[in-house]
């Protein structure tokens, strides 16, 4: 006997209500074509997709879909009733448009940056140039111009470092 009572026990909470029974105030079976895809202790899902769309409309939208795409089709159905709800006009489409402004304008700032690395870039490899150059002709000595003392710099592809012991700068224009 008390084996009996608790296998109903147990039967009796197998199946709670879903959220749409719950809200609907309906009994809720096991035939319930809302209880997989709205728990009963997620009422507030339901409850946006209720107001938004009505609860007839979404048996009637899940009906229409076949069963192996349903779950997603409810996912598609709770995230309109979201954006309905903040955006009664648009919906999910101002979201979408609003993405693909952010998109837009970050594809712009990448651009530019690209650009701004291309020229540093080319600068670089400019300034290198004419350090080489520099370095590498014997014309230029201590002798003949101070201001171009090999000595005074130290060049390789990575670094360039400049002695100010060996090289003072001059100049009136600081106050």
């Amino acid at each position: 006997m008390g084996f009996h009572v608790l296998a109903m026990a147990a039967g009796s909470r197998a199946h709670q209500p879903c959220a749409a029974c719950r809200m609907l105030r309906r009994k809720c079976d096991n035939n319930c074509l809302l209880a997989p895809y709205f728990p009963g202790d997620d009422v507030e899902k339901f409850a946006g997709v209720h107001r938004v769309f009505g609860a007839s409309n979404v048996a009637k939208m899940i009906q229409t879909v076949e069963e192996a795409k349903r779950e997603d089709a409810v996912k598609a159905i709770v995230y309109e009733a979201t954006a309905r709800l903040r955006d009664p006009v648009y919906g999910s489409v101002g979201a979408i448009f609003h993405l693909q402004k952010m998109v837009e304008e970050l594809k712009v700032q990448l651009d530019s940056i690209r650009a701004q690395v291309s020229d540093s870039q080319k600068q670089k490899d400019q300034l290198l140039d004419i350090l080489m150059n520099i370095h590498h002709l014997d014309l230029v000595s201590p002798i003949n111009d101070p201001l171009l003392d090999r000595d005074s710099f130290t060049l390789d592809a990575e670094t360039m470092a400049y002695d100010p012991l060996q090289f003072p700068v001059e100049c009136d224009w600081i106050l």
